[in-house]
């Protein structure tokens, strides 16, 4: 092989191997050898565990079957130490196998990259392509078993004929056909139906002097077409066939083809140098052609998205890598749907250049668009020819563009996306999302080098982060490589998108948005603003309506068209923006008036306010109703007919919540900051949300204090010292209470009072249960004074809790049946569990343990019923030890395997490491 000397050499194109220094490494079981392949053919990609688990074993999947792959590479790795400039690392979502080429290569990469290399220069285009195809040493993976395998080895066996091909017109082009007629003659009769191998046959047969055996083969080639498949040749064997049949010049391949528009069109771009990962967007593109070959329809497929996601270069990259598939051309126009100018392309301008492209003359062509489109689609129709129209408007923009007959492909581009030409033209939509972030750094890696990403890989993190798998704005900061990474990300997180803008237009991510933007309507303009001002990552529709000052229905189809931009993503019932592009919103907003902007802020807070506080009202009606102020005029407050509804409002919302209490408190707005963590207590504390509910309640605090009202601040500290008590913060919950006590005295406020001692009892009780029976005990003296049985109930479970801790069940219990008896009468589910899980401890303690797991079953169903997460988690943690008394072992088990994954999916460790010891001490027995 020519080229560059190596020291190791990764093999895929025949039997998977490696050599260092021309000796084989042991690469170990069929198994290991597929993992090396898998990471090879994604050299300086991150393939995630799951995808390569996926590939090496299939629908073998054990529950061990990770652990099985962790020693595999433990095993390739020892095998590659000695490997120069190969490295098989691990990553935060899977591995990657890193080369250095001045020290590696593998085979099917150089291959490529020969192959790409003859395509752009034609004078070395013969060494190039022999260089090539000398790398393949027999069935590519060869050794290798399994549904992937044998998916890979059938696409990369696709390769080498094309690259033979090549050769062979480089051969042609160079009038050596003689001596490949018979190399061509063997090619023909293995596929007959292969035009462009007829047409290579038949100029090497005209070469060597055999002009009639030529055109005999192309009249039999004919003949079998129209029998066959019932068509004709396409236009390039056709034109091979004139060629020949008028003996012009360019048959004998000693000079270059004629100017005329006779030839096969290759308008593609060049293919991007640097393109990373969309792999399942290109196996639907492939799997779209397979099967619209395979019904005799044409494929027509749209890939959508926002600007700068990178769909040109992904439709160029799927085109290059089937220019097999389309032997009679590839047409490309740019639209100009998005553009600086804001003029798109007329149907009619793209269909002149096709059909110029195909050989039309100027006088011959038609003046009006059907005319040409006519035209366009007779000259196509039997042709395999791919159609690329780039950037496109709109669906009618597109369909006079479409070519006639089955064999054609089309591929769209758009920010649009293009319903119409979906629903209309059977087309698929291949939407497109940002990159992974191991895919971000695999284009940083490709434009900058593995060396430099390597080495400043803390700026490539955090520029990752900033730049939001957004490829265009990867692609600006690379572009920039001259300067310091830091630099860069020091500018970015200064200046935001303006960090992102450059003075060529295509390459300015800012004058990109704007190409979008442009095209809207007023009032979608003005609604794209304000929606910048969405609190949290993601907004669904009734908050974007109170954002927009519309009507629900005005306000979805404004949402559905803003997504049709491509300027708003919608999944799983929510709509949400890039940050970039949201930052570019919110740079439009700042040009609406102010009061149009402070309006739709006042709406949605108040929005969320009212709405948050249905939803606790109807998971907890007990909490009372008065103080929360009218919303702003124009305010739509969500409906929420029951509890169940209102928990799924709240789970939806939770992230949104907070970012609403912070906007508000960025606003000045106290009430709202601490009625929206009042309003979501009861939530977070079912769900076992500490930290949200912790983070809640010290905004409300801060908040509070800014208020005249004393009330605010009594209620703040105490919910704030139960939140620090739930994640054992107990000396700063025991400061929070402990002023909520003062305040309260200060203030005469005996409610309040009561409440601030049971709250304090529940810090103190891991301190000092006696300390902690006092303070419960005032708390429930202050609740007979007030003649409050619901206060009272939740005060005897209290007493009788730190009672029975203190070893008085006698006594506890009295106090546990009183609570039971006030919280049914007052319909008090909650406080009914809180009871029967008490009074389940006492039973189990007096060695009732049927009568216990009675009580523990009774307060499970409850709890499990309002959706309480955290009590439930709890009540299973309890049901273990009488299950266990009883020696029923599975059930005991059962309930405290339960329980563990409650614990986790709320990140209670302490708990769930508690129980795993419950299980190991039972595993002992």
């Amino acid at each position: 092989m020519r080229g560059q000397q190596v020291v190791t050499s990764v093999r895929l194109l025949g039997e998977v191997a490696v050599l260092v220094d021309g000796c084989p490494v042991d690469l170990g079981t069929p198994r290991q050898r597929c993992i090396l392949a898998v990471l090879a053919l994604e050299a300086g990609q991150v393939v995630a565990t799951d995808r390569l688990v996926e590939r090496v074993w299939g629908a073998d999947v054990t529950p061990r079957t990770r652990t099985t792959l962790h020693g595999y590479i433990s095993r390739l790795r020892a095998a590659l130490a000695s490997a120069d400039g190969v490295a098989l690392l691990r990553r935060s979502s899977g591995y990657v196998l890193v080369t250095d080429p001045r020290l590696s290569t593998i085979d099917l990469h150089r291959f490529r990259e020969l192959h790409a290399h003859a395509r752009s220069d034609e004078r070395k285009a013969l060494a190039s392509l022999t260089d090539a195809l000398e790398l393949w040493r027999g069935e590519a993976l060869t050794g290798l078993a399994g549904e992937w395998a044998e998916a890979e080895r059938e696409r990369l066996e696709r390769e080498r004929p094309a690259a033979w091909q090549d050769l062979v017109d480089t051969r042609l082009r160079l009038g050596t056909g003689a001596d490949l007629v018979a190399e061509l003659a063997a090619r023909t009769g293995a596929h007959p139906l292969d035009e462009r191998a007829a047409g290579q046959y038949m100029l090497a047969l005209h070469q060597a002097g055999r002009t009639a055996d030529a055109l005999e083969h192309y009249r039999r080639v004919r003949l079998r077409l129209v029998e066959e498949l019932g068509t004709d040749p396409g236009a390039a064997l056709q034109d091979r066939h004139r060629q020949i049949l008028t003996a012009r010049p360019s048959c004998t391949g000693t000079s270059p083809p004629a100017a005329s528009g006779s030839g096969v069109p290759r308008e593609l771009l060049a293919a991007p140098a640097s393109f990373v990962g969309r792999h399942d967007e290109l196996h639907r593109l492939d799997a779209a052609l397979d099967a619209a070959r395979s019904g005799g329809t044409p494929m027509l497929s749209a890939i959508t998205g926002a600007g700068g996601l990178g769909k040109t270069w992904l439709a160029l990259r799927w085109a290059h890598h089937r220019l097999d598939r389309f032997p009679d051309g590839q047409l490309f126009v740019d639209l100009r749907g998005y553009s600086p100018d804001n003029r798109p392309m007329a149907p009619a301008t793209a269909l002149r250049g096709f059909l110029t492209a195909l050989g039309v003359e100027a006088g011959s062509m038609p003046l009006e668009t059907h005319g040409r489109s006519a035209l366009f689609r007779s000259l196509t129709a039997g042709q395999r020819i791919l159609v690329v129209l780039d950037n496109a408007a709109s669906t009618d923009q597109v369909v006079p563009l479409l070519p006639g007959g089955g064999l054609c492909a089309v591929v769209v581009t758009s920010r649009n996306q293009l319903a119409g030409l979906v629903i209309g033209h059977d087309a698929l939509r291949v939407p497109l999302d940002v990159l992974s972030d191991d895919e971000a750094r695999g284009l940083l890696r490709a434009r900058l080098g593995t060396t430099r990403v390597e080495t400043e890989h803390t700026a490539i993190d955090e520029l990752v982060g900033l730049c939001g798998g957004l490829p265009l704005a990867l692609s600006v900061i690379a572009g920039r490589a001259g300067t310091p990474l830091s630099a860069a990300v020091s500018e970015l997180r200064e200046s935001g998108l303006d960090g992102l803008a450059d003075d060529d237009p295509s390459a300015s991510l800012p004058a990109v948005l704007s190409w979008s933007y442009r095209t809207l309507t007023e009032e979608q303009a003005t609604a794209f603003g304000v929606l910048a001002g969405t609190p949290g990552p993601h907004t669904g529709l009734p908050a974007a309506a109170n954002l927009t000052g519309l009507a629900p229905a005005r306000a979805n189809a404004m949402l559905r068209s803003l997504e049709q931009a491509s300027l708003l993503e919608y999944a799983n019932g929510r709509y949400r923006m890039h940050d970039l592009v949201r930052a570019y919103a919110a740079d439009t907003a700042r040009q609406l008036p102010a009061g149009v902007r402070d309006a739709a802020a006042r709406r949605v807070l108040d929005f969320f306010a009212h709405t948050a506080h249905a939803a606790g009202l109807a998971l907890d009606s007990h909490r009372g109703t008065a103080g929360l102020p009218p919303p702003a005029p124009g305010t739509h407050v969500h409906p929420l007919p029951d509890a169940p509804s209102a928990m799924a409002w709240f789970e939806a919302e939770r992230a949104t919540l907070l970012a609403a209490q912070h906007a508000a408190a960025l606003r000045g707005d106290h009430h709202t900051v601490w009625w929206l963590a009042l309003s979501s207590d009861t939530f977070h504390q079912r769900q076992g949300h500490r930290h949200d509910r912790l983070a809640g309640w010290r905004a409300a605090a801060h908040a509070a204090a800014q208020l005249s009202s004393p009330t605010p601040q009594l209620v703040a500290h105490r919910y704030l010292g139960r939140a620090c008590v739930s994640l054992a913060l107990h000396e700063e919950a025991i400061d929070h209470l402990r002023h909520a006590i003062a305040l309260a005295e200060e203030h005469d406020d005996p409610y309040e009072l009561g409440h601030a001692h049971q709250s304090l009892a529940q810090a103190l009780k891991r301190q000092d249960l006696r300390l902690a029976l006092d303070h419960a005990t005032r708390a429930l003296r202050l609740f007979r004074d007030l003649g409050l049985p619901l206060c009272r109930a939740h005060g005897h479970n209290a007493v009788g809790w730190y009672t029975a801790r203190l070893g008085d069940h006698d006594t506890a219990r009295g106090h546990f049946d009183a609570a039971l008896a006030l919280h049914r009468d007052q319909r008090n589910p909650a406080g009914e569990a809180n009871s029967l899980d008490r009074l389940g401890y006492l039973e189990h303690e007096a060695g009732r343990h049927e009568s216990a797991i009675r009580h523990f079953g009774e307060a499970l169903a409850l709890r499990r019923a309002l959706g309480n997460v955290s009590e439930s988690a709890a009540t299973l943690g309890h049901l273990g030890p009488p299950h266990l008394a009883l020696g029923r072992h599975d059930e005991a088990r059962a309930v405290w395997q339960e329980a563990q994954q409650l614990y986790r999916r709320q990140g209670r460790e302490e708990d769930v490491e508690l129980i795993q010891r419950h299980l190991g001490d039972m595993d002992k027995w």
